[in-house]
């Protein structure tokens, strides 16, 4: 097993303080995700650790990746559009969200009753993968700007500049990101800790 997909199973994902305490999502779910690891290292898929994260590939491509939230952890598929979905379980994380959908849980024993349903996306999610099938990507243009983004470019110049300069999987990123979360002050402070990454030309997860 890849040692820092492991690291993140015991002490989080490693961007802040919290990691291997009580207060780290990670820990918070451990039961769950140790389920859904189980799960995923059964079906074949390579354990990797990209994005500071559990990310599950084949021949090369992502297929999958485990992650923590406050209220609940999940499986990401990246191509999860794909999916047939008859349960009508997969999720779309947002109106912005192309190609992902997640499988989320709250509890052990949603995993458990769902085993068979979990092992099925696996095995689609791969087919996939090793059909090439790509996701239609809609143009940077086409998503919208959170409010208070906009009004911090409008305000700055260089920061509008800078954000432009990136490639347009980097500026999803971010708008992506932005847009997530349900406050506005949130949205502002995700905004404010990562001007300096933008105005360095970094992207969200450089």
């Amino acid at each position: 097993m890849n040692q820092h997909a492991e690291t993140y199973f015991t002490h989080g994902c490693g961007r802040c303080a919290k990691g291997g305490t009580p207060a780290c999502k990670v820990i918070t779910w451990a039961a769950e995700l140790a389920a859904l690891r189980a799960l995923v290292l059964d079906s074949g898929l390579t354990e990797e650790c990209k994005w500071g994260v559990p990310c599950y590939t084949v021949n090369g491509g992502n297929v999958v990746i485990i992650h923590s939230f406050k209220e609940y952890c999940a499986l990401l598929f990246f191509k999860g559009t794909f999916l047939k979905d008859t349960k009508g379980i997969l999720i779309q994380q947002t109106e912005n969200v192309q190609g992902g959908r997640q499988l989320r849980f709250t509890d052990v024993r949603e995993i458990t009753k769902l085993k068979t349903t979990i092992k099925a996306c696996l095995q689609e999610a791969i087919a996939v993968e090793k059909a090439g099938l790509k996701v239609a990507m809609k143009p940077t243009a086409e998503f919208a700007i959170p409010e208070e983004f906009e009004t911090a470019l409008n305000q700055s110049a260089k920061l509008k500049t800078a954000f432009e300069a990136l490639t347009p999987g980097r500026q999803r990123a971010y708008l992506l990101h932005f847009a997530a979360a349900k406050q506005a002050k949130t949205r502002e402070a995700r905004i404010e800790k990562c001007t300096p990454q933008i105005m360095s030309g970094k992207g969200l997860l450089d």
